[in-house]
């Protein structure tokens, strides 16, 4: 018998709305009302400051290791700014400027990457789960999600985020596949900032996109300038009204790059060349948006100093409510490990918990002891 060709698709597209020198393509331009994009640009500010802040105080020690947002914000406001409350919102770690979107108090984030589980608690009345560290992993969730509510034949989407160091995990591709086969809502969305940690995309695969991925799992699949906030939300926005309406998953590459390490941890000196980092920075997605706002007179450059004065005023507050919080009696006693691990707690932890409970409380007796023979007394002392 002859071979026969089988005939798939066969191209990918690559959209690009606002290049790096901020010049806009009127024909695919969306139409945003200046309410909306003033919006996405002060919650992308908001996450790039924020970001900044925060790497400052790791290096003063006053924060543990993280994983910096900078440089993807295009990405996540972009994006999250297509679904709404009740749809589901799954990030990685970079997701900063989409988080506080949908109403995440930074003092939160704050003391997530402090070690306190409270900054892992969503905001009520929003269908988000935590920042998600283990690779991968959080498509599956995604997945399973996007999954149950095809079954309840709810019209909710599911939007999730990976780099590409995590497309090339095996939970990734089972999350694809899954949602493909079962028809989900769910909208993935590839930071491909070019390096899984150190390790370069060319060394990672051997495809030209990760988007035409997309082909073998037989869903649609693009490829956008990921620093380009336009571009973001106008596939995104096609691929929410997809999924809603029973379309089923959509893969999108969104190209971007780190302008920071991968993490606080992290020296991308020696992998990198300064030469590129500087190359990027021209490319970065707050400096192209700012002057594609004032170009079309939605801002004036007075108005964005003062918005940069008010982000300023509400990082410096939440950092402070976040610090006096990981201070406070509640937040450091130390006997909150053992809660929340078991449903009933086993007889063994219980022992241990007391003992806890216990010390505690004897170091409490030792420092109220030790305050009070050395408070001043008698008329001389006043």
């Amino acid at each position: 018998m002859p071979r026969k060709p089988i005939k798939i698709a066969e191209t990918i597209e690559y959209l690009e709305i606002l290049d790096e020198n901020a010049k806009v393509d009127t024909k695919l331009e969306p139409k945003l009302s200046n309410e909306t994009l003033i919006k996405m640009y002060r919650y992308m500010l908001l996450g790039r400051r924020a970001d900044e802040r925060m790497l400052k105080m790791q290096r003063q020690g006053r924060m543990g290791t993280f994983p910096q947002a900078s440089g993807h914000e295009a990405i996540s406001m972009g994006s999250v700014i297509n679904i709404d409350q009740s749809d589901w919102h799954v990030p990685a770690y970079r997701e900063l400027a989409g988080m506080l979107y949908r109403g995440w108090p930074l003092e939160n984030v704050v003391m997530f990457w402090n070690g306190f589980e409270e900054g892992t608690a969503p905001p009520e009345g929003t269908n988000d789960l935590p920042i998600c560290v283990p690779i991968a992993s959080q498509l599956l969730h995604a997945a399973g999600i996007g999954m149950a509510m095809k079954l309840r034949n709810e019209k909710k989407v599911v939007m999730t985020y990976f780099g590409d160091g995590a497309a090339s995990e095996g939970d990734c591709h089972e999350a694809l596949n899954f949602a493909s086969v079962f028809k989900a809502p769910v909208v993935f969305i590839c930071l491909n900032n070019q390096y899984a940690i150190s390790v370069p995309l060319h060394k990672q695969m051997a495809c030209e996109t990760i988007a035409q991925r997309a082909i073998a799992y037989g869903m649609p699949g693009i490829k956008v300038d990921g620093n380009d906030v336009l571009a973001v939300y106008q596939a995104t926005k096609e691929a929410v009204e997809r999924a809603r309406n029973g379309g089923g998953p959509t893969l999108i590459e969104a190209l971007t790059y780190r302008i920071t390490p991968h993490t606080t941890a992290d020296d991308p000196k020696k992998y990198r060349s300064e030469q590129e980092q500087d190359e990027w920075l021209q490319k970065e997605p707050l400096i192209r948006f700012s002057k594609y706002l004032k170009s079309k007179g939605v801002l004036t450059e007075k108005e964005l100093v003062a918005m940069e004065e008010d982000v300023d005023k509400e990082v410096r507050a939440a950092v402070e409510k976040a610090e006096t919080l990981s201070k406070s009696d509640e937040y450091m006693d130390p006997t909150r490990m053992f809660d929340y691990l078991y449903k009933e707690i086993p007889d063994f932890l219980e022992e241990q918990r007391q003992e806890m409970v216990a010390y505690v409380e004897r170091e409490k007796a030792k420092k109220a002891k030790k305050s009070k023979s050395n408070a001043p007394s008698g008329a001389g002392a006043r």
